[in-house]
């Protein structure tokens, strides 16, 4: 999409200047101007103005000969920018006055006519409600391909044990696909909290005009209908000042790239020889410029490190509005690049991390060795002691004593003979050593939500059956 300047261009006469009696300087210019990043708005922009000359011409506001000459011309500029073709002038500040200035050399009067009781306040609250919306029904899409390949993953890999951590320390077996199936509903709250900020978003805001309305007959509901809005604001003054809808947004992308800064971790100390639970395939991965033999995780590395950009941006959203008295303030300018980087970062995030998940491996050779150690089984004792009718700090308390003498010993707790087990109760029976075992440990923790494989086959199931209607 085309962004050309042309600098032998003269200093247009503004929009806004007959009350001054001096031109902008050229420092004002640089330093206002927006359209280096808010052009790609264009289309929304244009699509929202074409609703709006509609909508003036149904109201005699403008001739329908006059709304045909407007929509003809914003075709028109819209395929010139498609083409990247079309000029923008940084001079005329924003998408919108570069593209009502074309309109009216292309057109002439009747473009002067299409910004009838409508402000660049309202102009661009509805540009970037009309963008967010697109935007994050899109991603949504892009948290659904990332969710499949955890669901294909999961299935794989179903039935073969990892270790659980707390504090990253060896805590109890889980199956591969129960982890993975944790990112699964993670990432489905982030896709259930875009589509609750969809609702805020999808609200029309054009008809506020500067901040009071428009003594026009104008027909907002007329409008919200053009552009598939299911309602519209309800206070003028409210409209054009309002951002909450895009700190939400951002505040949902921003909870989305921790999500995927905590699984680019994982995959960072997974893929080290100290773990060797995954091989991350080649092509996602690179090299050293001084030491040959290293495979680096960079794409796990810069997701994590992309987080913090995002975090950022919702900071200075809110940072921005902080102190802003209603209405619109030249201020809220500041939003887009915050919003525009926040999607471009999210977007390739996901992206990137499909990809790589896809190609992922796990390592089937080395996972039975790493559920080994670690004591692992030591709750599934203390749990079969209180089936015993043994209280549970009690319990606790016996197997903290068997696992010190089992360290001592250098064994694990599978390991110990019955008669060393009986030695920290009598309770203890042949019976205990099924669930000693990590295939009994996992196969024994049937809660709903846990890891027994029948529990997780079902949780597959159930994943399976969400993402084929998604």
């Amino acid at each position: 999409m085309g962004r050309k300047s042309n600098k032998k261009e003269h200093s247009t006469e503004k929009p806004w200047g007959g009350r001054f009696s001096e031109k902008t300087a050229t420092s004002v210019e640089a330093f206002t101007a927006s359209i280096h990043f808010d052009a790609r708005l264009y289309r929304h922009d244009i699509a929202g103005s074409m609703a709006h000359a509609r909508m003036l011409a149904k109201k005699g506001l403008i001739s329908q000969k006059e709304c045909d000459r407007i929509l003809g011309g914003l075709s028109e500029i819209q395929q010139e920018i498609d083409e990247d073709r079309f000029v923008f002038r940084p001079e005329l500040e924003d998408i919108h006055m570069n593209i009502e200035k074309a309109l009216v050399e292309k057109i002439g009067a009747a473009g002067e006519k299409l910004h009838t009781a409508r402000s660049r306040n309202d102009q661009v609250a509805l540009d970037i409600r009309l963008y967010l919306r697109q935007e994050a029904q899109r991603i949504i899409g892009l948290i659904t391909e990332l969710q499949k390949v955890f669901v294909a993953l999961s299935r794989k890999y179903l039935g073969v044990a990892m270790p659980g951590y707390t504090h990253l320390q060896r805590a109890q077996p889980v199956l591969v696909s129960h982890h993975l199936l944790a990112y699964f509903e993670m990432f489905g709250r982030d896709k259930e909290r875009l589509e609750d900020c969809l609702k805020r978003i999808n609200v029309m805001p054009l008809g506020s005009a500067a901040l009071a309305g428009t003594g026009l007959p104008i027909d907002r509901d007329f409008v919200a209908r053009e552009l598939g809005f299911p309602a519209i604001t309800a206070n003028s003054m409210d409209t054009v000042g309002d951002r909450d809808f895009a700190v939400e947004f951002v505040a949902a992308c921003a909870l989305i790239q921790i999500h995927l800064s905590r699984l680019a971790e994982e995959l960072v100390l997974w893929s080290s020889e100290e773990f060797s639970f995954v091989r991350l395939a080649d092509s996602y991965c690179t090299g050293s410029s001084i030491m040959p033999q290293k495979k680096n995780p960079d794409i796990p590395e810069l997701i994590r490190g992309k987080s913090g950009r995002v975090v950022g941006h919702l900071v200075s959203l809110l940072t921005l509005l902080k102190g802003l008295p209603l209405t619109y303030n030249r201020d809220l300018q500041e939003d887009k690049e915050a919003i525009f980087d926040t999607v471009d970062t999210i977007s390739q995030c996901l992206a990137i991390a499909t990809e790589m998940l896809s190609h992922m491996q796990f390592m089937e050779d080395r996972l039975p060795e790493a559920v080994k150690g670690g004591y692992m089984t030591a709750t599934d004792l203390a749990d079969y002691l209180v089936l015993k009718n043994i209280p549970f700090r009690s319990a606790h308390a016996i197997v903290g004593k068997t696992v010190a003498y089992a360290i001592k010993k250098g064994k694990d707790l599978s390991e110990l003979s019955l008669a060393e087990l009986k030695k920290f109760s009598q309770v203890i029976e042949e019976d205990v050593f099924i669930i000693l075992s990590v295939k009994g440990s996992i196969d024994g923790r049937i809660s709903k939500g846990g890891t027994a494989s029948a529990i997780v086959n079902e949780a597959i199931e159930k994943a399976e059956h969400k993402l084929s209607k998604a």
